[in-house]
């Protein structure tokens, strides 16, 4: 069939996405597969009907939004784009509200504006919102005190609170998390379409934070960009591309049952796609070639990411393209790396050299928080500021050296004046922790923290085009 348009309705009638895929071949073949970090729920008694009532609610995204969101990438893997990934590392139920949503979407908008106006590119502009409600974790239970329980996976799950009630596994809460989703996009949409991103506003976005040398060379950016809009409005040009943006939405496609629930059948091309979000990625816990995750993700037409850590192998790599862009379709596969800083120089070169010569054309980008995390003196789980500054340096380093393109950044970041990372220009330190910790599972660069990280990479972006 051919491509359809980018600017076609996406809920005209005949054309909305068919409810459920159950017939579909395939698509449940991951149940007899390796499953990873998967709650033990399915003998709960709402679990049927939780299940039941995803796949018969209607899809939080829709196919052509994912279909463009493809093309964009497909610029980025050319050269053309740069791919801006944010947001909370696990969203919570209690963070749904307008406040801390707008204050994450400004601060994506505020480091979007630096990396275009600094590298004169486009920047595709995704937010881990929307469905980032379920984390992989490293055991399956968590003992405090001589009490075992099961260990929190996200809200989507369990609760944080450590209580036998609390950590239980509840299927009910894949439906709250399905309306926290909607409730959130529904805002998002509303922001980025009805004049919150409009570029006559970029000053406006600072406003509420307190002064830092990040914000003050944003003002300066910020008092270039208005001069420039005013010229060109003076000369009678006036865009749509000033007063909206597109903004995506991903998540980590790590529960199945939610993934495989609100996947449906698109009436235009009769193929399967994740409706819970534009795009999703396999974690570096879960993307064993003969996994679930790798099965279910290879088989829907959404962009697909996939974390690749120290331990890769080129052959890995290699496999991973083979198994979930067969056809070498360009925005398909986006590799994020998540090296560390004392092995990006080393591990990353193999991997890019390996695709680089197979003719292979994905998306580059550097998770730079992932492989980062340390434990601080006082028992907060942190990342220093410089090791995440310098992991980016190492991942542009590479590229430069091997002629491949950068494509993106991906990082764990809030809108909102916590303290969760040591340093950054305006200084966090382990005693701000006690009062300005707020992640449940990993610590995130504040707003300061996040624009002040953006600019260093809009000088690396110039330095490579």
């Amino acid at each position: 069939m051919p491509e359809p348009r980018s600017d076609a309705p996406l809920t005209a009638p005949g054309e909305i996405l068919h409810v459920g895929a159950a017939d579909y071949p395939g698509l449940d073949e991951w149940r007899s597969l390796p499953l990873r970090q998967q709650p033990d729920w399915h003998d709960h008694e709402d679990f049927d009907s939780a299940y039941a009532e995803l796949s018969a609610h209607p899809p939080l995204v829709f196919a052509g939004e994912v279909d463009k969101l493809k093309r964009r990438l497909a610029k980025v893997a050319n050269g053309e784009a740069f791919l801006l990934q944010g947001g909370d590392c696990a969203e919570t139920f209690d963070g749904v509200s307008a406040d801390r949503i707008s204050a994450k979407i400004k601060t994506i908008l505020q480091m979007a504006v630096v990396l275009t106006y600094g590298a004169s590119l486009p920047v595709v502009k995704m937010g881990r919102m929307a469905g980032q409600y379920a984390k992989p974790r490293s055991s399956d239970v968590e003992t405090r005190d001589g009490v075992t329980l099961p260990t929190f996976r996200g809200e989507i799950v369990n609760g944080f609170a450590f209580t036998e009630e609390s950590r239980l596994p509840d299927p009910k809460r894949m439906v709250a998390a399905y309306h926290k989703s909607a409730a959130t996009l529904n805002l998002v949409r509303a922001f980025t379409e009805g004049g919150f991103a409009d570029l006559r506003a970029v000053q406006q976005w600072n406003k509420g934070f307190m002064a830092n040398p990040a914000h003050a060379r944003y003002e300066q950016l910020a008092g270039e960009i208005d001069r420039a809009v005013r010229f060109m409005e003076a000369c009678g040009a006036d865009f749509e591309g000033l007063k909206r943006t597109e903004f995506y939405a991903a998540h980590e496609a790590l529960l199945l049952d939610y993934e495989r629930a609100l996947t449906r059948i698109d009436s235009r091309t009769g193929k399967p796609y994740v409706t819970s979000g534009h795009f999703v990625w396999i974690g570096e816990r879960t993307r064993e070639l003969d996994g679930a995750h790798m099965d279910y993700l290879s088989r829907v037409q959404n962009p697909v990411g996939v974390k690749l850590g120290p331990s890769t192998t080129a052959e890995t790599v290699l496999e991973i393209i083979d198994k979930l862009d067969p056809e070498r379709e360009p925005g398909r596969l986006t590799f994020i790396v998540r090296m560390g800083a004392g092995n990006v120089r080393e591990k990353l070169p193999p991997l890019v050299e390996a695709v680089r010569d197979s003719g292979a054309k994905v998306v580059w980008v550097t998770d730079p928080m992932h492989g980062n995390t340390i434990t601080a003196d006082n028992g907060y789980k942190t990342r220093r500021f410089d090791d995440i500054l310098d992991e980016v340096r190492g991942f542009f380093q590479v590229h430069r050296e091997l002629g491949t393109y950068p494509g993106g950044l991906h990082v764990e970041m809030t809108g909102d004046d916590v303290a969760e990372c040591l340093g950054g220009s305006d200084v966090v330190d382990e005693s701000a922790f006690d009062r300005g910790y707020e992640s449940l599972v990993d610590p995130r660069l504040n707003h300061k923290q996040s624009l002040e990280l953006a600019f260093l990479v809009a000088e690396s972006l110039t330095e490579v085009s």
